[in-house]
């Protein structure tokens, strides 16, 4: 497990430069580190990125996996878009709005919402703190490592658009949501307020170490549309949560804005979760970390009483986060490999105590990429 987890490391921070700052020449990779590479860009969603920006080659099943992961991506977006071209049609038809694939509603108008996201023939799989999923009954595994263009499509409705930072709910519904919501889809109501979106889903990627590199990359390319008074707007909700995932998109991808954001930013964040995740890179606090943490993101608590709170939590989880559990122990891949799904949190405590445990999703991912055809 060390050797994989600095081929994840490896790996991870290499693709990451490539994404921001291509280069010429391909990296001097042993062939499990290649492997590595596969799941990696799996993981993190840059696949279809990768086949577009990279300037080398790699070897032959690299160049492959990369290619038909892009073919896959577009086969699949046309599938999504067919699919939001249908519900925003309905949901113009019964005066509903609604944001994007990944549905906006009130929580007055969510009775409305499940009405129609069943007349497509989906149904409620689970729900969590943050979303409701849908999918289509008998919808089939995961058909390959990454992305396939038969996998099934999963719908989310939201009625809020928050993160549990580490344990508070952060919600910023009230930026997101259009100011006079029209009959179907709905724009953001300003480039601000995207930001704010991207921004907070990736600070609660960091804190559960489960950022992909897709979103600081999806970050970096909005942050060059962002005018000065763009900016001021964000900077005006004081969103102390913002610096970290920015910090990463600069250590990446250079400035995001003007300097002057970055340090206001900065001046917002609390001085332990600043000291932190200055120290922090892309693999520590994403899908490419491999080692469980008893306390992960405990440096997004802003109180003695909330980090207080948090510990309490991760020792004994809430009937929602063992709910949670239960459903992914059924229906998670990665969960199917050893007996980690099945533990309670006691006995993953008991176990990361006694050696390096890892989590069970990077080993997958790998153990996937090894089994691709040469």
């Amino acid at each position: 497990m060390a050797t994989v987890a600095s081929a994840l490391r490896i790996t991870t921070e290499h693709l990451a430069g490539e994404l921001a700052n291509p280069r010429a020449a391909a990296p001097d990779w042993s062939e499990f580190e290649w492997r590595t590479a596969r799941a990696v860009a799996a993981m993190h969603g840059i696949s279809g990125l990768l086949a577009r920006e990279l300037r080398w080659r790699g070897p032959n099943g690299w160049t492959q996996f990369l290619s038909e992961q892009r073919e896959h991506t577009a086969d699949r977006q046309l599938r999504i878009q067919t699919l939001l071209a249908a519900i925003g049609e309905r949901f113009q038809s019964r005066e509903r709005p609604m944001a994007d694939l990944d549905l906006l509603t009130s929580p007055q108008q969510a009775a409305y919402a499940v009405e129609i996201l069943e007349s497509f023939g989906l149904h409620e799989s689970h729900r969590s703190l943050k979303e409701r999923v849908f999918e289509a009954r008998g919808t089939p595994e995961p058909r390959s490592l990454g992305e396939h263009a038969d996998n099934g499509i999963k719908v989310e409705l939201h009625e809020r658009i928050c993160e549990r930072l580490p344990y508070r709910i952060t919600d910023i519904s009230h930026l997101v949501s259009p100011r006079q919501a029209r009959p179907g889809l709905n724009p953001y109501p300003s480039r601000a307020a995207l930001m704010a979106h991207l921004l907070l889903h990736a600070a609660g990627g960091m804190a559960y170490r489960t950022l992909r590199l897709v979103q600081l990359h999806d970050i970096a390319l909005l942050a060059r549309h962002l005018t000065p008074l763009d900016w001021q707007q964000f900077l005006d909700w004081r969103p102390w949560w913002a610096w970290p995932p920015l910090a990463l998109v600069e250590r990446y991808y250079g400035a995001a804005g003007p300097q002057s954001v970055s340090a206001a930013a900065r001046a917002l964040c609390p001085p332990l979760l600043r000291r932190t995740c200055a120290r922090q890179c892309l693999t520590d606090v994403s899908m490419s970390h491999l080692w469980f943490e008893m306390l992960p993101g405990i440096e997004w608590a802003r109180s003695v009483g909330e980090a207080a709170t948090f510990i309490a939590r991760r020792l004994v989880p809430s009937a929602e986060v063992r709910a949670d559990r239960t459903f992914a122990q059924t229906t998670d891949p990665a969960l199917a490999h050893g007996d980690w799904g099945g533990l309670s949190q006691t006995r993953r405590i008991l176990r990361a105590l006694r050696a390096r445990t890892p989590r069970p999703w990077p080993p997958y991912n790998v153990r996937a990429a090894l089994a691709e055809p040469r």
